[in-house]
């Protein structure tokens, strides 16, 4: 059985950033298709879900959707000395990420955008204006004047569009629990044999835990790595009293943003695009100012003015990703002695500046050309409160 339908923008993919991209849009006016292949928003969620504090301070989210702020951060050594740091402002939050996707998604569909679930990609017609979907045994064919690739780390959308693809990669694992009784903190550690060329990890928001490792792929295997590093913090965390309610793990790229992210055809947003700190692999704040960015590239676009996608490039952003790049070769490269003299150097009076500055400072991804959806937005979250309380009164 075959039908068609027709839009303005399909974006494939609808996690973070095909949400975000797809509200966007549909604020400026554009009708947009978001297919996604699984049934529910939230039945598969990668990400731990941090969001530092310039997202927070940027843009217009959700309320409720992450437990108390953190403001301590502590990183240890190899050889677990550590080093704790105190900012004064709120710098973290984990965003409870399947609230947020539904929020997001009833956002989505308010503005009008045509939800498609349980529905998968299946490729471009040969004219690249039609996009194909599998819906059990349902045909779908999309008359569409663009295609948003917001599917993953291993696009298949990049690779029917002809763009650039994900070449370099983490892969992470994380257990989450509820009961830890530790105080609100990210702790960080450098732990070569858990966690080859990345690190270990322990975020608490005084609600739940995320305790994971991420690395290199080929040089170690993240569930045993997850199990002896959670065994190993002895009370560095009291996880004694806490239950383990789920557990996460993905892939996730690490060359920084793609240089051919655009086409006259489509372009792409968040992992697909590589839209995530070659050194952190935070990939949140990035997802989110380059679904804006691509918002804004696109309808002008579509509204007569292509050569509104020339800069949605990864060339754009090299500056700030480019000293990134070299951390992240550094990082693959140390090893344990160099990873501690370093730690020891950052706790000197001196030098702790500079530990504070990577964990607290304003860097981030840089800043998009797309205000005019951020107010639109504000206006009409603002409208649809008015109009609540009116029809309660």
């Amino acid at each position: 059985m075959r039908s068609a339908l027709d839009c303005d923008v399909a974006v494939i993919g609808a996690g973070l950033a095909g949400l975000w991209t797809a509200r966007s849009l549909a604020l400026r006016g554009l009708r947009v298709a978001l297919v996604e292949a699984q049934r529910a928003v939230d039945a598969r969620v990668r990400t731990t879900g941090i969001f530092v504090r310039r997202t927070i301070e940027d843009f217009e989210m959700p309320a409720g959707m992450s437990g108390a702020p953190i403001r301590r951060v502590v990183l240890y050594s190899p050889k677990r000395r550590a080093l704790e740091l105190v900012s004064s402002r709120d710098e973290f939050h984990i965003a409870d990420m399947r609230a947020l996707c539904r929020a997001l998604l009833r956002d989505c569909r308010e503005a009008g955008v045509m939800w498609l679930p349980g529905t998968r990609y299946d490729g471009l017609c040969a004219q690249g204006c039609c996009v194909c979907l599998e819906r059990g045994t349902r045909r779908l064919d999309v008359a569409a004047r663009f295609i948003v690739g917001a599917d993953g780390a291993r696009s298949r959308v990049a690779a029917d569009l002809d763009l650039s693809r994900n070449s370099r990669f983490i892969v992470g694992a994380e257990d989450i629990y509820h009961g830890c009784s530790s105080a609100p903190a990210l702790h960080c550690f450098l732990d070569p044999d858990n966690a080859p060329g990345y690190i270990a990890w322990v975020a608490h928001d005084g609600s739940l835990a995320h305790v994971g490792v991420g690395g290199n792929p080929a040089l170690f295997n993240p569930r045993a790595s997850l199990l002896r590093f959670t065994r190993s913090l002895n009370g560095l965390v009291d996880l004694a009293r806490a239950v383990r309610i789920e557990r996460r793990a993905g892939l996730i790229p690490v060359n920084g943003v793609l240089e051919r992210i655009a086409c006259g055809r489509g372009l792409l947003v968040g992992d697909a695009a590589g839209a995530v700190s070659p050194l952190t692999a935070g990939g949140l704040d990035a997802c989110v100012r380059l679904s804006e960015f691509a918002a804004h590239a696109a309808s002008r676009a579509l509204g007569g003015e292509p050569e509104s996608l020339a800069a949605y490039r990864g060339s754009s952003f090299e500056p700030r990703f480019a000293s990134r790049r070299w951390m992240r070769a550094a990082l693959d490269a140390a090893s344990p002695p160099t990873l501690e003299l370093a730690c020891a150097f950052l706790r000197l009076p001196a030098a702790r500046f500079l530990a504070e500055r990577f964990f607290f400072g304003e860097g981030s991804f840089p800043d998009a050309p797309a205000t005019h959806s951020q107010r639109m937005d504000r206006a009409w979250r603002a409208a649809h409160v008015a109009g609540a309380l009116n029809t309660t009164h």
